[in-house]
């Protein structure tokens, strides 16, 4: 139902640089240095397919300054397509996130005159749809226009091109100016799709109060995934549905592990796996995450993959 191409898998949203206090477990009030590595949702998926083995291309926009320029190197660095990365002038700044690598992280995010937030739809000119794998779209590109128009834009591009199109909620309410703006945007956005992703929280927020109902009719006409945390998730799909559960690790930070259970699901489906061998392979990823430095950089490999699963199976 969710058919992902053999082109490389398009990720629209935000790319950024991370900060992690060294060394691991120290507040950043107490660092005695910094750990640069490329960051934000769209950025990690991306280079978590990458990492795996899957063509990826992100849509998206940097400042012209030494932080546009170190995500756009560490795009080419994973192997991730940037052709469709608009450098933004002016007052535009590329995130920035200064946090921590332990369990109850205090993390400080720098959005002001977020450059991704200003992808226009002339951005987009020449991409070929027809050949594309699939498009990935991070809800934190539709908080503000011009970003939201481009990205229903490519969403609508994609979908009448028969490609997959992929929401990964992905709320952050600094974000938006309203949960109810949150609701109306994101529902709109999820008609256009053929898989929806998101947490508790998220579907909630779409829903305007409790979020497993609309997970569930979302999956009678569409893949609906509805993620709860240390309970693992369940699939909604036409007909039927199933429970995944998580991967028990040692996790030295929370961060990341919905963009690589992203990265991971795609990838698993990209491999013409089932729905259920792809969840499976999205929670297993998400565990490696968690349990390494970084979320980019933590991103497995297929081979770390398919020996974590192994082992785990045995």
């Amino acid at each position: 139902m969710v058919g992902i191409g053999t082109g490389p898998v398009h990720v629209l949203g935000r790319a950024g640089m991370d900060f992690y206090a060294e060394p691991a477990g120290t507040a950043v009030a107490q660092a005695e240095g910094f750990f640069a590595c490329l960051g934000g949702s769209a950025g990690n998926i991306a280079a978590g397919l990458a990492r795996q083995g899957r063509a990826a291309a992100l849509i998206s926009a940097v400042s012209d300054d030494a932080v546009g320029r170190f995500v756009l190197a560490e795009l080419r660095r994973y192997g991730v397509g940037s052709a469709h990365v608009a450098v933004k002038g002016g007052a535009t700044r590329t995130s920035l996130a200064v946090t921590e690598t332990r369990g109850a992280p205090e993390t400080v995010i720098y959005r002001n005159g977020a450059a991704d937030l200003m992808l226009e739809a002339e951005d987009l000119a020449g991409i070929d749809w027809a050949a594309s794998g699939g498009l990935i779209v991070t809800g934190t590109a539709l908080a503000a226009e011009p970003s939201r128009g481009a990205a229903l834009a490519a969403m609508q591009a994609a979908r009448d091109t028969g490609r997959a199109v992929v929401l990964d909620v992905d709320y952050r309410p600094y974000s938006w100016r309203s949960e109810v703006e949150a609701a109306e945007v994101c529902r709109s956005a999820a008609a256009l799709c053929s898989l929806v992703v998101g947490n508790d929280e998220e579907w909630a927020v779409m829903a305007g109060g409790e979020g497993l109902s609309l997970a569930r009719a979302t999956g009678r006409d569409r893949v609906a995934i509805y993620k709860k945390g240390a309970e693992g998730c369940e699939t909604f799909l036409p007909g039927r549905d199933f429970r995944t559960g998580i991967f028990a690790v040692t996790a030295l930070k929370p961060m990341g592990a919905g963009d690589g259970f992203m990265a991971g699901l795609i990838a698993g489906l990209a491999e013409g796996g089932t729905m259920e061998e792809a969840v499976e392979r999205g929670a297993a990823a998400a565990a490696l995450v968690v349990s390494s430095k970084g979320c980019a950089p933590a991103m497995p490999t297929a081979a770390e993959l398919e020996a974590f699963l192994a082992e785990r199976r045995r």
